[in-house]
């Protein structure tokens, strides 16, 4: 899958939702940041709903499951009740998140932190992609810069459930069916500028060279140490350099570090070891740099009452030896609703553990 946040791909699917939860008896609303509220009535009408959401925007070269999926359990459950007839004591809302992955508009949950004031909505507006397309253009051109505001105060929830393939090992390596979510560990993203001087690397000796390449790939290198040294867990997963020129020295390079740890403590040690390792390196090489923190979201713990109604119904369908209790290792939007609501997650297994890639499976006995 390659849907990314507010593309024509992402317009199609968000349009095929719509036309699906109304299908099922319910009103639809879309906030100022595109999220997509489809709320199916219940007994009592004046308390808001119970959330069931996740996010249909991919990576640019994800899998099928990672957010889909939850979207999807979403709307299996509206068709059940539709086609039962079943009432439900609170309403329900089924939730699509705008760009939860950050993968276009470089930060990740970047909606639901709106929704739940840790970002405003100015400072999502001016997010901008590589071609300088803004998020709100982007949502206007798509046709989902909704009225509704996007706000737990005016658009409230009574809690959050997120459904989602885990991402990881541990489930299918234990042979467990579901994962009962405590928590999600802690992130932070810093993006780094190295510059150096561009020279002819031919005539220019080893000594007297200022190699911007050279200098960010030993940073990289002392960033995954220190993820090791502190039990987090540390990834490069963007670098760009310039001139592209095999005849010629780097002059810049850029990188985006992601820093993850269960302990908020440990998450910003382990930051500020990476900032302190990059600039000694950078002074070693004759380079000078620029580091920017773009992102921090801190470590949550779930409510116990949701943690409960979900373990209550993972022994329900899987038994006591059926499934694990764990925190998440990736963000998710449920982060953000945690702080506004009672909040947990539901895991299934990934096989192989792995996600943001094509070859992303979970199995329909598992679904």
């Amino acid at each position: 899958m390659r849907r990314l946040a507010l593309t024509d791909l992402d317009k199609s699917v968000r349009e095929w939702f719509v036309a699906e939860v109304k299908r099922y008896g319910c009103s639809v609303k879309i906030d100022q940041m595109g999220n997509i509220f489809a709320i199916r009535r219940g007994r009592n009408n004046d308390v808001p709903p119970i959330g069931i959401g996740s996010h249909l925007d991919t990576q640019p070269a994800g899998g099928r499951y990672d957010g889909i999926l939850g979207v999807q359990a979403g709307l299996e459950i509206l068709k059940i009740l539709e086609e039962t007839g079943t009432e439900t004591h609170a309403p329900l809302a089924v939730i699509n998140w705008t760009n939860e992955e950050g993968a276009r508009f470089t930060t990740g949950m970047l909606s639901s932190a709106v929704w739940a004031g840790n970002a405003t909505l100015q400072e999502a507006y001016d997010h901008v992609d590589s071609e300088g397309l803004t998020l709100k253009s982007e949502l206007e051109r798509i046709g989902f810069l909704g009225d509704v505001e996007a706000s737990f105060e005016k658009n409230p929830l009574s809690a959050h459930f997120e459904y989602h393939i885990e991402q990881g090992p541990f489930l299918e390596d234990e042979e467990k069916s579901v994962g009962v979510v405590t928590g999600v560990q802690g992130m932070t993203w810093l993006m780094v500028n190295v510059v150096g001087r561009s020279q002819h690397c031919g005539t220019t000796p080893i000594d007297r060279r200022s190699d911007a390449l050279l200098a960010a790939s030993q940073m990289v290198s002392r960033v995954n140490e220190i993820a090791w040294e502190n039990k987090g867990v540390t990834t490069v997963g963007v670098f760009r350099s310039s001139p592209q020129s095999p005849g010629t020295i780097p002059e810049e390079a850029t990188f985006i570090v992601d820093i993850e740890h269960l302990s908020n403590d440990t998450m910003d040690q382990m930051t500020v070891s990476v900032r302190e390792s990059i600039e000694a390196i950078a002074k070693k090489h004759g380079c000078t740099i620029k580091i920017e923190q773009t992102w921090r979201s801190a470590a949550v713990a779930f409510d116990e009452d949701c943690i409960g109604a979900v373990r209550d119904a993972a022994i329900l369908h899987a038994g006591k030896d059926g499934f694990r209790e764990l925190p998440a290792g990736a963000g998710h939007d449920s982060v953000n609703t945690s702080y506004k609501c009672p909040t947990s997650m539901v895991f299934i297994p990934s096989k192989n553990g792995i996600s943001h890639h094509p070859s992303e499976y979970s199995t329909p006995e598992h679904w």
